[in-house]
């Protein structure tokens, strides 16, 4: 992954980690594991472990340890209505921010043709 989106994804991964969790809860392999299915082969497991403590203790998630049958419990993340919150304030930015990018993304190719 180049660096520029190693740094972009530095500010978008909480609401892609959130809006995962908003499908169903998940612990933090299969967190990492959808990612890389959606294209980010390059994000690494500590980076999510990482965050996924971050947004414990933000509030934004509530946590209940699972038994695994290989080794130690596993902690299974679960969106509550404040990372439900998090997660729409999210998207609206997402939105503000792509519309006003793509508004400058297409300003400046108009006169390229």
């Amino acid at each position: 992954m180049g660096n520029q989106m190693t740094e972009m994804l530095k500010g978008t991964l909480e609401g892609m980690v959130l809006a995962i969790l908003a499908g169903r809860p998940a612990y933090g392999y299969e967190i990492t594991a959808r990612l890389r299915d959606q294209g980010f082969a390059d994000i690494v497991e500590g980076t999510v472990y990482a965050l996924l403590v971050r947004i414990e203790q933000k509030g934004l998630v509530d946590v209940e340890k699972v038994p695994s049958e290989k080794g130690p419990p596993r902690k299974v993340y679960t969106l509550n209505p404040q990372g439900r919150e998090q997660l729409e304030e999210f998207w609206r930015t997402w939105s503000f921010l792509a519309e006003r990018i793509d508004q400058l993304h297409t300003e400046n190719t108009e006169g390229e043709n």
